[in-house]
C-alpha cells in the first residue's frame, strides 16, 4: 500500500510524479536555481574534519563519484532556516564527542542522518534514470523499495513542518563510546535497509531508520550487558554487523496513518504485525551473518573459516562462552 494520496498537502512527495530533477528542492519541491542553489550531501564541516572531499564514493551502478560530488538541490531559506542549523548542532556534538551526543534528541541525529542517506539515494536515482535513459529504457525500481524512500523522505520534512511521530519513533538508534583511534572515519550505509553508521572520534552510532524502532527491541539482549560500556572498535564493528544483518532479515514495511490535527501533521504507526503471523524477522543463520561480519572486521583480517569454526557459536569479542561482555582492553587488538 503506497501512501500518497493520504497526505496532506502541505507534504511534498517526489515519489508521486517521480521528479528527482536539480530544478526542484529536494525537501519541498519548490523552484530552485539548479547551478546555485545546491548543498553537499556530506556536509562541508564533515568533509573538512576527515578529508573527505576528494576520496571516492561508489554508487551503485558501479560509478564512481567524489563526496564532494553528492549534491542535492535546495532552496536558499530551507537550508538557512533548517538544514544550517541542524549541521551546525551536530557538529557542536560532534566536538563535544560521546557525552554531547548522548545529550541531544535523537530525533535530530534522525533528521541528520535520514537526510545524509536520503541525499545518496537522491544521487543514486538520478544517476540510474540516466543510466537507463541511455540504454533507450524506462527507470524501474520495486515498489517496497519506493515505499520505505517515500517514508523516509516524508518524515524528514519534520525539518521543516509542524510533523510530530504520534507515540513513537520511526528509528533504531545506539550510541556507544568507542576507544577509536585518531581521526579515524569509519561509515557504512545500506540504503535497502536503511541502515546507517558512523564510527569517528569517540563513539560510534547505529540507525536503522525505517523499523519502527524494532531492531534495537531484537538486540535487547545484548544491548542491556554491554550499555554503559567502552567498547573496542572491533566489539563496536560486531554489533554493527548484528544490526546490519538483521535489518536485512526485518521483513515488514511499516504503514502510517497520518492526519492534519489543529495544523499539526501527526504520523502514527500502524502495528508492524500487521495481518501477518510470520515473525517481523526472517531466521538468522550463522553463515550468512559470519559473511557479515567479516566484511566488518576487514581491519582485523579474520577470515570467514575462523568466525564460523563453531558453526552454531560464531566468533565474538563482545561475548565470552557464558555470554558475559568481554572488556575491550583486555583482547590485545590493534584498533
Amino acid at each position: 500500500m503506497l501512501i500518497f494520496a493520504a497526505m496532506p498537502a502541505q507534504i511534498y512527495s517526489p515519489f508521486a510524479n517521480f521528479n528527482f530533477s536539480n530544478n526542484k528542492c529536494f525537501l519541498t519541491g519548490q523552484n530552485v536555481n539548479p547551478t546555485e542553489e545546491r548543498i553537499q550531501v556530506f556536509p562541508q564541516w564533515l568533509m573538512s574534519r576527515y578529508e573527505l572531499e576528494d576520496k571516492p564514493f561508489k554508487l551503485l551502478d558501479e560509478s564512481m563519484a567524489t563526496y564532494k560530488d553528492l549534491k542535492l538541490p535546495c532552496t536558499a531559506e530551507v537550508n538557512e532556516l533548517y538544514l544550517e542549523p541542524l549541521e551546525n548542532e551536530i557538529a557542536a556534538a560532534f566536538d563535544g564527542g560521546y557525552e554531547a551526543l548522548k545529550a541531544l534528541n535523537p530525533d535530530r541525529l534522525f533528521q541528520w542522518a535520514g537526510k545524509l542517506l536520503y541525499g545518496i539515494i537522491f544521487n543514486e536515482i538520478q544517476a540510474g534514470i540516466k543510466l537507463q535513459h541511455s540504454q533507450g529504457e524506462e527507470f524501474n525500481i520495486s515498489q517496497s523499495i519506493i515505499h520505505k524512500f517515500n517514508n523516509l523522505h516524508m518524515m524528514l520534512q519534520s525539518l521543516n513542518l509542524p510533523i510530530e511521530f504520534d507515540g513513537f519513533k520511526p528509528y533504531s538508534l545506539v550510541l556507544f563510546k568507542v576507544d577509536n583511534a585518531d581521526n579515524v572515519f569509519g561509515y557504512r550505509d545500506e540504503i535497502n535497509t536503511m541502515t546507517f553508521s558512523l564510527r569517528v572520534n569517540d563513539f560510534g552510532l547505529i540507525i536503522c531508520l525505517q523499523d519502527n524502532g524494532a531492531n534495537a527491541r531484537y538486540h535487547k539482549e545484548a544491548l542491556d550487558k554491554i550499555e554503559g560500556q567502552t567498547l573496542h572498535p572491533i566489539q563496536f564493528e560486531e554489533l554493527n554487523a548484528r544490526f546490519f544483518y538483521s535489518a536485512y532479515l526485518f521483513n515488514r514495511l511499516p504503514e502510517y496513518d497520518i492526519f492534519t490535527i489543529e495544523d499539526v501533521i501527526s504520523i502514527e504507526a500502524l502495528p508492524l504485525r500487521g495481518t501477518s503471523s510470520k515473525p517481523l524477522f526472517d531466521d538468522w543463520m550463522n553463515k550468512t551473518y559470519g559473511q557479515v561480519l567479516e566484511n566488518f572486521w576487514k581491519n582485523w583480517g579474520f577470515l570467514l573459516l575462523e568466525i564460523i569454526r563453531n558453526p552454531e557459536k560464531p566468533m565474538s569479542f563482545l561475548f565470552d562462552a557464558e555470554g558475559n561482555f568481554k572488556d575491550g582492553n583486555g583482547l590485545g587488538l590493534q584498533k
